[in-house]
């Protein structure tokens, strides 16, 4: 089953460092744009080593210029570490349209590798192929966790748990983000609260919400440095997690749309789709087609001409892989002519990608339901790439886990 330990972090000093100015989002949601916004914020910021850059004037690859400013933010003093290894309880409260206000409440660990596939980490999604030269080298380079990985687990009352474990205290660690989503973090070294955290991760499987591929290098890493240093354990075995309670009341699910771009000019997309789909135009604003998507149980598409809900038919049905509208989804996309295809959150952004001539049609999804995502985790099975977006994300900064001490 999965080991969840405990670690002593290395975190910011609040009067060098005040957390609102040094948290960052997750590396790969970051655009040239945002980096520079950050960047600016504080010198601290953890995206001048989650997403470096070289140093030029001191001859430093970015990998090389991340390890440096990290033991040089220790010097400063701007990071200093936790004296006892912790459990981290994690806190992102939010308003979510529709829901009201909202929480999500997970601990941050360091979660053993399931190197041998015995089913203690499981995927949730197939992914897609993609470079792990970039997070490998920054973690050769740093030795460090820069961020943590978010796991959802099957343990009933895990979320309780955590609330037992902070009671009524403040959070010693807290800063709203740029989108008014306020992050809160706990330490957590008491015995008896950290036995019964391991203990419940422990009872069974986590699954993998977000962050495959940094999975993915770190057992690469670990092998890596076995195969040099022996087999004897170490740091490099685990990975800093963030684990959450896989329940309704603590994860919000959104859906992963689809732009759909190169289709031949001649294409009768109608003619296509008439087999697998019930094609209705609509006068709804995208910005509310997904309300009308739910009610009918459809799809929705968005092209120059209009919006339509896409109602799936009985063959398409029993075409699909689950009863997923991205298992729906690639059955249709596998029969049309050669094409790309990006992905993209929210309807509006769908909607000006196509207005604007940079994709042919958009494909809106209706998001998966926790439900779905526990049924599929036990089953073993994964779901089609990009299915899950799990919001709000955690942020890079409230904690780092230092491989070499």
């Amino acid at each position: 089953m999965p080991r969840l330990e405990p670690f002593a972090g290395l975190r910011y000093d609040a009067e060098l460092a005040p957390l609102g100015e040094v948290i960052a989002p997750p590396y790969d949601v970051v655009d040239e744009a945002g980096r520079a916004r950050l960047a600016e914020r504080s010198p601290y910021n953890a995206i001048h080593v989650e997403l470096p850059e070289p140093d030029e004037a001191g001859g430093l690859d970015r990998y090389a210029h991340a390890a440096v400013l990290l033991d040089r933010w220790q010097r400063e003093g701007a990071l200093q570490a936790d004296d006892a290894p912790a459990f981290y309880v994690y806190r992102m409260r939010y308003h979510e349209e529709g829901l009201g206000e909202r929480s999500t409440i997970g601990v941050i660990g360091a979660l053993a590798l399931d190197v041998e596939g015995g089913s203690d980490v499981l995927p949730h999604e197939r992914t897609m192929p993609k470079p792990k030269g970039d997070r490998l080298d920054l973690l050769r380079a740093t030795r460090t966790n820069l961020s943590p990985i978010w796991g959802l687990s099957l343990a009933a009352g895990l979320a309780d748990t955590l609330r037992r474990a902070i009671g009524s205290q403040p959070a010693p660690m807290h800063a709203p983000d740029e989108d008014g989503v306020v992050h809160e973090l706990w330490p957590v070294v008491e015995a008896q609260a950290i036995d019964a955290i391991r203990n419940l991760v422990a009872s069974t499987p986590v699954v993998i919400a977000d962050g495959h591929h940094r999975y993915e290098t770190a057992v690469f890493y670990r092998n890596e440095v076995r195969a040099g240093a022996g087999p004897k354990e170490g740091p490099q075995d685990l990975l800093m997690a963030l684990v959450v309670e896989l329940a309704d009341e603590e994860l919000v699910v959104r859906p992963t749309h689809r732009l759909v771009s190169a289709l031949p000019a001649d294409l009768d997309l109608f003619e296509v789709l008439r087999p697998y789909f019930e094609v209705e135009p609509t006068s709804v604003d995208v910005a509310k087609l997904s309300t009308e998507m739910a009610s009918r149980g459809a799809l929705g598409l968005v092209t120059r001409t209009g919006t339509f809900l896409l109602v799936p038919t009985e063959a398409l049905h029993a075409a699909a892989e689950a009863d997923l509208d991205s298992s729906r989804l690639d059955v249709v996309l596998g029969v049309l002519p050669a094409h790309e295809v990006v992905y993209q959150h929210g309807t509006r952004p769908v909607a000006d990608a196509v207005a604007s001539g940079r994709a042919d049609v958009g494909f809106l999804l209706r998001p998966a339901t926790v439900a779905q995502i526990a049924e599929t985790a036990h089953s073993g099975r994964r779901m089609p790439p990009k299915t899950t977006f799990f919001h709000p994300k955690p942020r890079t900064g409230l904690v780092y886990r230092r491989l070499d001490g």
